[in-house]
């Protein structure tokens, strides 16, 4: 198979990961419990932090020393700039936390379900971000970014996905949408990923030099998301445990998963 076919492959799996949890809502009757919706917050933030170090941060440093530069730089002005950049989308795009009263952002007139949509929406675009960095470095030939690297990325994201679709979904139809427009809805939420990864791709792929700065840049908007989006949610109702045993399993899977495969 040829690198650009396993980049493809590598970029949807999350998007396909995302179809398939957003497709639980076909199956599932009632509305998600809030153990069972803590757990998988906690798992995807758990997922998305051990990926932020392992599969972006650490390779961002190990590329800057190879580079001849100084080794932590790029990793932190990428990290606080991927943070920033966040702040500014989150602080402009108009969207609503599913636990949240009032939405964030600019004023808008849009409908609540519509703001829930474009939260996810922001939400997702570090997470592509960071797979077409990483499947950026595999492309240009970067002995730091391997094919199994890039992959273990892509699929830890895909694992973090399958409960980020159905939590997703599940509320709309809560919604009084139907369950087929809850499918369809929590589906294309994941759109932006692929999207997201492509592009990224196209543009790295002409600034090679700058890879460090770019992979430290999509751990700081995952960061970003876990910190003033997922784990306040985790706290909605009070403090969970349930929520901490989410984040223990779905950091240790991440881990397990780069470390193994990369």
């Amino acid at each position: 198979m040829s690198p650009t076919a396993k980049t493809v492959i590598g970029i949807l799996l999350p998007f396909i990961g995302t179809t398939l949890g957003a497709a639980m809502v076909l199956f599932l009757k009632g509305n998600m419990k809030a153990w069972f919706r803590k757990t998988l917050l906690g798992f995807a933030s758990g997922v998305m932090i051990a990926a932020s170090v392992w599969s972006l941060l650490l390779p961002a440093i190990a590329k800057a020393e190879e580079l001849g530069g100084i080794p932590w730089l790029p990793a932190a002005g990428g990290f606080l700039t991927g943070i920033f950049f966040l702040l500014l989308l989150d602080s402009l795009i108009p969207h609503q936390h599913s636990s949240a009263d009032e939405p964030e952002g600019l004023p808008s007139t849009a409908r609540k379900n519509t703001m829930l949509f474009l939260a996810v929406t922001l939400h997702n675009i570090p997470e592509g971000i960071a797979v077409g960095v990483v499947f950026a470095g595999f492309l240009s030939g970067d002995a730091s970014i391997s094919y199994a690297a890039a992959l273990a990325l892509s699929l830890g994201i895909a694992i973090q996905n399958f409960p980020e679709g159905a939590i997703v979904s599940m509320p709309l139809k809560a919604g009084k949408v139907s369950k087929w427009q809850a499918f369809g809805l929590g589906t294309l939420s994941g759109v932006v990923e692929p999207a997201a990864a492509f592009i990224t791709v196209l543009l790295t792929s002409v600034m090679v030099p700058i890879l460090p700065f770019l992979l430290a840049f999509a751990a700081g908007a995952m960061i970003y998301v876990v910190v003033e989006e997922l784990i306040p949610d985790l706290q909605d109702g009070g403090h969970s445990n349930i929520g901490v045993i989410g984040v223990a399993l779905g950091f240790t899977v991440m881990m397990v998963l780069d470390v193994a495969l990369g």
